[in-house]
């Protein structure tokens, strides 16, 4: 049973993509984008969806806060205020190379601030870290989730499955071998 609290689901997919070669969100997974699959495991988990970093179709767009090229944790600083700013209690990521991400994380991950162990990318944050997240990004200058994770007390936590992380075209060679027909959302 999912907590009282509202929860904003963020797709962090401001990445270049260097590793992969091509834009990987946009890779066809079961003639879907990647993005797609991810949106489409996050979204019933959360109580609204959001992209953080790019533009994606319909999807509403957050942009990096405080500015632009500051790795995932601009895309969080982005999610965090957009949730504050909009009645969100929490705020559930996930990368968009991510594209089987399991059911009931925010069970799983609460209480905020926490992230899966081995995939930090995929966490659980409170909304009214936002401004903190923002001060350390421009003081320190510290893009580094691990060093956030660490500000903040986020604990890792072991969730029983592993997801895939697609950052090569061999990884997706991979996982859509490993995954088959049930790749498709």
């Amino acid at each position: 049973m999912r907590p009282a609290m509202k929860v904003l689901g963020a797709i962090l997919a401001g990445g270049a993509s260097r590793r992969f070669g091509s834009d990987k969100a946009e890779a066809l997974i079961a003639g879907e984008p990647m993005l797609f699959h991810v949106a489409h495991r996050l979204s019933p988990q959360t109580d609204g969806l959001v992209i953080c970093g790019r533009s994606w179709g319909s999807l509403r767009t957050v942009a990096d806060r405080p500015r632009p090229g500051m790795g995932p944790l601009g895309g969080l600083a982005g999610a965090l205020r957009h949730a504050g700013d909009h009645g969100f209690d929490l705020v559930l990521t996930a990368a968009c190379d991510m594209p089987d991400i399991p059911p009931g994380l925010v069970e799983r991950l609460g209480p905020a601030p926490s992230v899966v162990k081995g995939q930090q990318l995929v966490g659980l944050w409170p909304a009214s870290l936002a401004a903190e997240l923002e001060a350390h990004l421009d003081e320190t200058g510290d893009y580094s989730v691990r060093a956030w994770m660490g500000r903040t007390g986020a604990r890792q936590v072991e969730i029983g499955e592993v997801m895939s992380n697609i950052n090569t075209s061999a990884d997706l060679d991979a996982f859509t071998r490993r995954a088959g027909p049930r790749s498709s959302p």
